[in-house]
């Protein structure tokens, strides 16, 4: 029969050239196993429920401690010998019951592996990255900016430094809750979206709606993937809703505005030069294709623009002529792009610049769509036809109006971004203030 084992014992059991098997005669099955490179650990060997002999590996041996650790011994941990005998005990008493303590321990740690599996899956990164890529970069027309207000860089959904996606890395989406969400929507409102550069020509308001709004969407999508059971954006309370903007650019920034804009390099000095001259929205120019040109009009497709209405735009002589210098880009339909992938895109150094350059008061790529529309309202042409020019959906065209007025003003929005686009050159050539004015009040 064999010996009882003791701390002793063990302490002083050297390895050999093979592996040992060393029953203990104080336990009834229990055997320190020894590696030839003196690694020690528990197994215990017993019968199935079925009668076939089975192995189960205990865990590490534990030796020479001075104090027995209060804790509750448990498969796979360090374990001295009092702590062997303990788990034994429990195990024999699990086998005397009919159940096999090998397969159920195969089992805990086939799920463990699979949940952490599962955990590394549905992180808050990941899930941020899938939805992006399986649905808002599919179905939604703004998708870039919820790409990087979750941290995500558009083109390659890696990390924005310190954006949100890297912030949340690690952290399961399942365990973000309300007060996360609500935290993150006051810190975009107070510092502006992590990893962003604020905005500091104006309210931050707009961002932060922005924040919980796309936060909502995704959990949305979450829930009907069955990735997670709730929308913890349910019950934040949205941010105040900013005020009108009704910044306009004056005649002098204007020219000033449009001498930086050449100096701000291809293809951003043609995007921004479009935008003062068109009226369109960023996203329309940025992404404007070869496909969507004629010879005198470009034609943005409804799935491009805000009220999803195709918007035919007459090009005036000054921006085809921009648009014929922007040099081609091989490999893409894209007129404005720096990656042949993706519209153009990064605007934050280049609006840097420009104010640089402008020295105005703060103002924002989008007041260029406001000043072009007071400027043709100077310029004495009528409402509807200035929301027809700029496809927009309000005032003249509002309501039952907007439901029985179908015409497409196709001469008359000629007209108007031409004469916008001539008083443009006027100022920009340095005519004199008699000439500007008298221009602008032509009716």
């Amino acid at each position: 029969m064999s010996k009882p084992l003791t701390a002793a014992a063990i302490e002083k059991t050297r390895p050999g050239k093979d592996r040992r098997e060393i029953p203990d005669g104080g336990c009834r099955g229990l055997y320190l196993i020894v590696q030839p490179s003196g690694a020690k650990s528990w197994a215990l060997r017993f019968r199935r429920p079925s009668g076939k002999p089975a192995k189960l590996v205990l865990g590490s041996v534990y030796a020479a401690a001075p104090k027995e650790p209060n804790t509750v011994p448990a498969i796979g941990g360090h374990l001295t010998l009092a702590a062997a005998h303990r788990l034994v005990t429990e195990l024999r008493h699990q086998i005397a019951q009919g159940r096999d303590p090998a397969a159920t321990h195969l089992a805990e740690k086939q799920h463990r592996r699979i949940a952490a599996i599962e955990a590394a899956e549905n992180t808050f990164a990941a899930a941020a990255k899938d939805w992006i890529e399986q649905d808002a970069s599919k179905n939604t027309r703004r998708w870039q900016e919820q790409a990087r207000l979750l941290g995500l860089e558009p083109d390659s959904l890696t990390f924005i430094p310190k954006g949100l996606a890297e912030r949340w890395a690690e952290r399961p989406v399942v365990d973000v809750d309300g007060h996360d969400i609500c935290a993150i929507v006051d810190e975009t409102r107070r510092l502006g979206a992590p990893g962003l550069k604020r905005r500091s020509d104006g309210p931050t308001e707009g961002r932060a709606r922005a924040m919980l709004s796309c936060l909502s969407t995704m959990f949305d999508w979450l829930i009907r993937k069955r990735r997670v059971i709730t929308n913890p954006c349910s019950g934040v309370p949205r941010p105040d809703t900013p005020k009108a903007r009704d910044r306009v650019l004056s005649k002098d920034e204007i020219v000033r505005f449009w001498a930086a804009a050449g100096d701000a390099g291809e293809p951003f000095n043609a995007a921004l030069k479009l935008l003062l001259l068109t009226g369109c929205r960023l996203n329309e120019v940025c992404g404007m294709r070869r496909e969507e040109l004629s010879e005198d009009a470009w034609t943005i497709p409804g799935t491009r623009t805000k009220n999803h209405r195709p918007h035919v735009v007459p090009l005036p002589p000054l921006a085809r002529e921009i648009i014929a210098g922007v040099h081609r880009i091989e490999g893409t339909d894209l007129i404005l792009s720096t990656s042949r992938k993706t519209p153009l895109s990064g605007w934050s150094k280049t609006k840097d610049r420009l104010d640089e350059a402008m020295g105005a008061p703060p103002w924002r790529l989008h007041d260029l769509r406001r000043t072009a529309a007071t400027g043709m309202a100077e310029l004495g042409i009528p409402p509807h036809i200035v929301e027809a020019a700029l496809n927009h959906i309000s005032g003249a065209k509002a309501g039952v109006a907007g439901t029985y007025n179908r015409a497409a003003y196709a001469e008359e929005k000629k007209a108007a971004l031409e004469r916008w686009a001539n008083f443009v050159a006027t100022l920009v050539e340095g005519k004199s203030a008699a000439n500007v004015i008298k221009l602008g009040r032509r009716g």
